[in-house]
């Protein structure tokens, strides 16, 4: 077994399985602590907000992203 050949996957490979989970993880919890920091307009907005992150984490997020974000207090 050599280091650029592991459980029947190549290197490359590897490193676009490692890359992808972390974008997976990453954005979720990137969108997460924003939400928490932020303070919105609505009273449950924050919570909303929470809810659909933690129970979708990745199409949370993306909404999140191009929703949520445009409804925080300023």
């Amino acid at each position: 077994m050599t280091l650029s050949y592991l459980s029947g996957f190549r290197f490359q490979e590897l490193i676009v399985i490692v890359f992808f989970l972390g974008f997976i993880f990453i954005i979720p919890l990137i969108a997460l602590i924003d939400a928490l920091r932020s303070d919105f307009r609505g009273q449950n907005d924050k919570i909303m907000w929470l809810i659909i992150i933690i129970f979708f984490p990745f199409i949370g997020s993306v909404l999140y992203f191009f929703i949520g974000r445009r409804h925080k207090a300023f």
